[in-house]
């Protein structure tokens, strides 16, 4: 029997919304995974230590705020910093520009959903994309 695909949500920053990070934190759970949701106005040390702690699969990120930009390159090189990129998926949702999306997967956010993705298609993309063996 393999364990449960554990996945840490944050919203990073100031963003104050988050009606979207829960239904994908439900769509997730639903789908069998294990989900942590770290709540409303994280800093990216927060978000990778909290994923550190949890030894995560997979973090999603969620970003409505248009700061992407700033907090998800740091959010990368810390978990560099900690070893923790070749094994951890990197995903991420919210209003993010489709200018934005190349610079984001070279920094290595490997999947990139916007608003109206519908959730199985998140829930196939970690199982297809996972980085480690369960």
């Amino acid at each position: 029997m393999t364990r449960k695909i554990r996945v840490l949500l944050a919203k990073p920053g100031l963003d104050g919304h988050d009606r979207g990070v829960k239904v994908v934190a439900r769509a997730l759970r639903d789908a069998g995974m294990e989900v942590i949701y770290t709540g409303l106005h994280k800093s990216p040390e927060q978000i990778v230590e909290a994923a550190l702690q949890e030894d995560v699969d997979v973090i999603g990120l969620s970003s409505l705020s248009g700061s992407h930009m700033a907090l998800f390159p740091r959010i990368i090189e810390l978990l560099e910093e900690n070893d923790m990129i070749n094994d951890t998926l990197v995903v991420a949702g919210g209003i993010i520009p489709d200018v934005d999306v190349p610079k984001l997967n070279e920094i290595g956010i490997n999947g990139i959903f916007g608003p109206g993705t519908d959730t199985t298609g998140i829930v196939k993309f970690i199982k297809s994309n996972l980085k480690r063996s369960l």
